[in-house]
């Protein structure tokens, strides 16, 4: 399978400047309804200026401090996020109130300490069954809505968020006798609220591979993707890209390929400028060169040294996306630069710039007419 270049995606519309308030001034609905869309077009800045409006409204507003949170946290200052969302707890507690379930899940995420975050996901999953049951007894269970979906997808989210801690081999709870027992009980809780959620069976795959059981683990992946692998690009019943990136992951540790060319063909056609989702394709491109050096100058019908060209156009792709957007993922930098100069000392030089203009993109080589033309030097 050939690499495939999709094309650059469309810019997002200037978003709208803050008008002046006239003698009536919008109501909190609206500009909280207002901060909720800035929020989603990640305009941090905007949504700041309409949350701090709201607030000087009204100092309480539970709805508009958990916004203030979060653009916070996108924005990068994680101490004000923190102190913010510990801010709701704390009044939630005196004013006898349930805390919104996301103040605990965003608290979890900002923690140190693991026991703590660990305490945050479970309070997070309490108050979301609650919410759940009460709506399952208040409508008809037999059809649920899409409440109840986002709801179990929350709660298996927050179930993961623990199995992500206890497996993390930076914390001390990987070495304790029971973390593999604890990992199975909470992916078994998160596939009894949510059976087909793809991103648990993943993360099940994850502990079958920590297991020494790849054959388990590739029998759960292919499922997990067979549930969406045919949806369109623009499909919102997707996985989320970060899901579908440790898909790849899992699919290359496990060496299949072409599964792992094809998820990361889906998500460049969403967004061609993913640095990870670059660093991916070259990495996997790179590999397959090493199984075709390996076994006999080929792989599927592709030369090794065809292959490791692919290889190094992505790496260089993913450099300079890397440097351009300010990336921070400085280990992933260093592996790309490691790669590239394996490829030199190979000898493998970059695919030579092609005359006319390429609007189109690479096509999809794979069962091509011409793949008899390619050159396989």
């Amino acid at each position: 399978m050939g690499r495939t270049r999709t094309k650059t995606r469309k810019a997002r519309p200037p978003t709208e400047p803050v008008k002046e308030e006239t003698s009536a001034a919008p109501a909190v609905p609206a500009l909280l309804e207002k901060a909720q869309e800035l929020i989603v077009q990640c305009d941090w800045e905007l949504a700041r200026r309409f949350i701090e409006r709201i607030l000087e409204r009204t100092p309480d507003n539970a709805e508009a401090k958990e916004m203030l949170g979060v653009v916070l946290l996108e924005s990068g200052d994680l101490d004000a996020a923190k102190q913010t969302f510990e801010g709701l707890l704390v009044a939630s507690k005196n004013a006898s109130q349930t805390p919104p379930p996301a103040v605990h899940l965003y608290l979890a995420q900002l923690s140190d300490d693991p026991q703590l975050a660990l305490q945050h996901y479970r309070a997070a999953v309490d108050i979301l069954t609650a919410q759940l049951k009460g709506k399952e007894r208040a409508s008809d269970a037999a059809n649920p809505d899409e409440d109840d979906a986002e709801t179990r997808r929350t709660i298996v989210r927050a179930l993961i968020g623990q199995v992500e801690i206890w497996m993390d081999p930076s914390y001390d709870l990987c070495f304790d006798p029971a973390a593999e027992k604890t990992c199975e009980d909470l992916l078994a809780a998160a596939l009894q609220v949510d059976p087909n959620n793809t991103e648990a069976m993943q993360t099940l795959a994850s502990v079958r591979m920590s297991q020494q059981r790849p054959d388990d683990a590739k029998d759960i992946l292919e499922k997990a993707w067979s549930m969406w692998k045919d949806y369109e690009a623009d499909d919102n019943r997707l996985p989320p890209i970060p899901s579908r990136l440790s898909l790849t992951k899992l699919f290359l540790e496990l060496s299949l390929y072409t599964p792992a060319l094809l998820v990361l063909q889906g998500i460049m056609a969403a967004d061609d400028e993913d640095v990870e989702a670059w660093y991916l394709e070259g990495w996997c491109f790179f590999m397959m060169a090493e199984q075709a050096h390996e076994t006999g100058g080929k792989l599927d019908d592709l030369a090794w040294d065809y292959l490791a060209r692919d290889a190094r156009d992505c790496l260089e792709t993913c450099q300079t996306l890397h440097k351009n957007q300010g990336h921070p993922d400085i280990p992933l930098l260093e592996h790309v630069n490691e790669l590239i100069n394996k490829l030199d000392e190979l000898g493998i030089k970059p695919s030579p710039e092609e005359d006319g203009g390429d609007e189109e993109g690479w096509e999809d080589i794979e069962g091509s007419d011409d793949e008899e033309d390619v050159e396989m030097a």
